[in-house]
């Protein structure tokens, strides 16, 4: 990408894919050929991420971890860009990652409108609501059952997306689902973390990936590993307090997943520069001393202006 309008377009249609997942999740018996719209979605999603997948992660980061309006459709997005990131990693197959990818998408499809009234609510779920989670996951897969969807490793992750005994099932013997389900509950649970609730605010990136390494599930770490090596520890999007205390936020990937391209956006002292600042963590001090929460900056950067920096990231150093 070249011009402003290259941009322009990208975000216009990251923004686009976005607003009609949550058309159809929302709204899926309505849907004709529901199915097939899925399929559309995840292919439009994949050409997004070919013309620049730091582009996508940092827009997703910053709506999954700024905000819980619209949090049911956002949060499919990026469960789903991280799994395909994922299966490319650990070289899964094209009807591997398909399924995948497609379950992540519409996981949730039993409880789109609950998921968006808890993402606001601050008290506890209720007894009903609490029924409701329980069930969506079976339900979920009957309802895909229902709008035409046929690739039983799809519904078989979406009912199982849930279930805390297929962590225990041994591998050479655990049916084929069973290793794209525990990518996808892993993912859930990432995403999740730091994702801000009314009752409470979202998780730094490394705390949340540091919380899932440090459960002691050899699964759930190789899976981890996984996603660090797709994504970096602090993803595009995700805010950083570098070793002089200027806080800067994730622009790029870089070769090192500890070690990414940022915009530094405040100085030592919180307040906003008037011209963010490039730098690479994997060439220069000062290092990223820690992740932050986006609850906890002040700073809130011209994000055009931050992407057209990224993107440049790679010829500046």
């Amino acid at each position: 990408m070249n011009t402003d309008n290259d941009y322009e377009d990208l975000l216009a249609q990251w923004s686009d894919l976005e607003s009609g997942l949550g058309v159809i999740l929302g709204n899926p018996s309505s849907t004709q050929e529901f199915a097939h719209r899925v399929v559309q979605y995840d292919r439009w999603m994949q050409g997004l991420l070919l013309r620049d997948p730091d582009v996508g992660l940092y827009l997703l980061f910053q709506l999954a971890s700024n905000s819980p309006v619209g949090y049911s459709a956002s949060h499919a997005l990026v469960c789903a860009v991280l799994c395909h990131l994922i299966a490319a990693d650990v070289g899964l197959q094209a009807r591997e990652r398909d399924s995948l990818v497609r379950a992540a998408l519409t996981m949730n499809i039993a409880m789109t409108g609950l998921q968006d009234t808890l993402a606001n609510q601050p008290e506890k779920p209720s007894p009903e609501q609490q029924d409701v989670i329980r069930m969506h996951a079976v339900k979920g897969a009957m309802m895909l059952t229902n709008l035409g969807v046929s690739d039983d490793s799809w519904l078989d992750i979406v009912s199982a997306h849930h279930t805390d005994a297929i962590d225990k099932l041994d591998p050479r013997s655990a049916p084929p689902a069973a290793k794209l389900t525990r990518i996808l509950k892993l993912v859930d649970r990432y995403a999740a973390m730091i994702s801000p609730r009314a009752s409470r605010a979202g998780r730094s990136a490394t705390e949340s990936v540091r919380s899932i390494l440090g459960s002691g599930a050899a699964k759930a770490e190789d899976i981890g590993h996984a996603m660090v090596r797709a994504i970096g520890l602090c993803p595009p999007g995700t805010y950083v307090r570098l070793e002089n205390n200027e806080i800067a936020v994730v622009v790029r990937r870089s070769t090192d997943p500890k070690h990414p391209y940022v915009a530094i956006v405040s100085n030592a002292r919180g307040e906003p520069l008037r011209e963010p600042r490039l730098h690479n963590t994997a060439q220069y001090k000062p290092r990223i001393k820690l992740a932050l929460a986006a609850s906890s900056v002040r700073a809130r950067p011209n994000h055009f202006l931050i992407l057209k920096m990224g993107a440049k990231a790679t010829q500046s150093f």
